[in-house]
C-alpha cells in the first residue's frame, strides 16, 4: 500500500503538471478576450452586446499568438530565473559546508544514504521557523532554512525537517508547487493589468463618450450593450482568478503527509519529525514572503477563506498520522505555542511539559527509531 500510494502520487504530480500548464494557457486566453471586451466597449460605446461579443472574439483570434508566445516566456522566464526571484523575496543566500557546517552535514549524509544527488543549500535570516525547497530538474534543485529553524531545533529535528524538504524533491511536489506559483503569477498580472486600464480611462457606463444630452433609444440600447460587454469581462477576470486560485487544490494536502513520511523513512527517526512540527507550530511565518512562497514551506499558518485554499494540512493532523502510522510519540503543544488564558485566582504555575519517560515503544513500519544521541 505504501508503496503504491507513493509512486502513484509521483506519476500523478507529473500529470497534475501538465495539466496545471494546459489550464494556464487557457486562462490566459479567458483575459485576453476579456481585455478584449472592455477595449472595445472603452473605443466605441454605442453597439449591440452581440456586437461586442463578435468583435472580441475576432480581436482573440489576431491575438492568439501573441498571447501563446507572451505566455511561453514567462514560463520560460519562470523556469530559468524562478530561484533568484524566490531569493530576491526571501533574502537567502547560498552557504557551504564552512559557512553551516553541522547544517551541510546533516543534509549531505541524507542524500548520501539513499543516493540522491545534493541540491543546494540556502540560509534566509529570519526569526521564523521554516524551511522550503525549490527547483524544476537536479541541477536547480535548493532547500533554503530560516536561521531561527537553526537556533531553535536540535540535530536530530533539523535532519528530520531536512529530510522532509528532500522528499518533496524526490516525489516531484516541488515542481507542481512552483508551476502553481507561474500560474498564480501570470493571471495576477494581467487581471491587475487589466483592471488598470479600465478604471484609469476616461470611459463611463451609460455611453459616457456621447455629449448629446438627447438620446435615441438605439443609443441607450448600445450604451447598455456596452455595459454588458464590461460587466462580462469583469465577471471573466474575476473567474480567472478564482479558478488560478482553485488550481492550488491540485496540490493535494497528502503530499505533505508523504513527505513527513518519506522523513521517517530517511531518518528512522518519527519522534525527531514531531518535535520539529511542534517546534515549528505558530512560528513559521515569514514577513514580507507571498503567499505563494509560504504555500512551498514546511508549515503554512497562512488560511484562505474559510481554509478553502489552504495548502497544508493542520500540524496536529500531521503528527495524528505519525503517531498512527510510523509509531512517533507527540509531547503536546509547546508552552508558548498558543497563547495563555488569564487565570486571577492561581497564581501563575511552572507549566513545562514533563520529560516523556524512556519507556519501550513499538517500532513503526519504517523499522526501529534511533537512539537520541549521548
Amino acid at each position: 500500500m505504501a508503496a503504491y500510494g507513493l509512486y502513484t502520487h509521483i506519476a500523478a504530480n507529473k500529470t497534475r503538471s501538465v495539466v496545471l500548464l494546459i489550464g494556464l494557457f487557457l486562462l490566459v486566453y479567458v483575459l485576453v478576450f476579456a481585455g478584449a471586451l472592455i477595449g472595445e466597449a472603452i473605443t466605441d460605446d454605442s453597439g449591440q452586446f452581440s456586437d461586442y461579443l463578435a468583435r472580441a472574439g475576432h480581436d482573440l483570434l489576431v491575438a492568439f499568438p501573441f498571447a501563446t508566445l507572451g505566455t511561453v516566456a514567462w514560463v520560460a522566464i519562470a523556469y530559468a530565473f524562478h530561484q533568484k526571484m524566490i531569493d530576491l523575496v526571501t533574502g537567502s543566500d547560498d552557504v557551504s559546508r564552512k559557512e553551516q557546517p553541522r547544517l551541510y552535514n546533516a543534509l549531505e549524509n541524507l542524500c548520501i544514504s539513499r543516493g540522491i544527488p545534493m541540491p543546494k543549500l540556502k540560509l534566509m535570516p529570519s526569526e521564523a521557523r521554516n524551511a522550503f525547497a525549490t527547483g524544476l530538474n537536479p541541477k536547480q534543485y535548493a532547500i533554503t532554512v530560516t536561521t531561527g529553524l537553526i537556533d531553535g531545533l536540535d540535530d536530530r529535528e533539523i535532519e528530520a525537517v531536512l529530510g522532509h524538504e528532500l522528499t518533496h524533491i524526490r516525489n516531484g511536489d516541488v515542481q507542481m508547487m512552483v508551476v502553481a506559483m507561474v500560474i498564480a503569477g501570470v493571471v495576477g498580472f494581467f487581471g491587475e493589468l487589466l483592471f488598470r486600464l479600465f478604471f484609469n480611462s476616461s470611459w463611463r457606463f451609460g455611453g459616457g463618450s456621447s455629449s448629446s444630452s438627447s438620446s435615441s433609444s438605439s443609443d441607450r440600447k448600445g450604451g447598455g450593450g456596452a455595459v454588458l460587454a464590461v460587466i462580462l469581462a469583469v465577471v471573466l477576470i474575476m473567474l480567472a482568478w478564482l479558478m488560478s486560485q482553485l488550481l492550488k487544490l491540485a496540490l493535494s494536502r497528502s503530499r505533505e503527509f508523504l513527505a513527513d513520511a518519506g522523513s521517517v523513512e530517511l531518518t528512522k527517526d518519527p519522534d525527531a519529525m514531531i518535535s520539529a512540527l511542534r517546534k515549528i507550530e505558530h512560528r513559521g511565518e515569514l514577513p514580507g514572503a507571498t503567499s505563494a512562497v509560504m504555500e512551498l514551506c514546511v508549515d503554512n499558518p497562512r488560511e484562505g477563506f474559510a481554509d478553502l485554499f489552504a495548502t497544508h494540512p493542520s500540524v496536529p493532523a500531521r503528527i495524528d498520522a505519525l503517531v498512527k502510522f510510523a509509531g512517533g510519540h507527540d509531547p503536546g503543544p509547546l508552552p508558548d505555542a498558543e497563547p495563555a488564558e488569564p487565570d486571577n485566582q492561581l497564581e501563575q504555575q511552572d507549566v513545562t511539559p514533563a520529560p516523556v519517560p524512556d519507556a519501550p515503544s513499538p517500532p513503526g513500519p519504517w523499522g526501529q527509531r534511533r537512539s537520541p544521541p549521548a
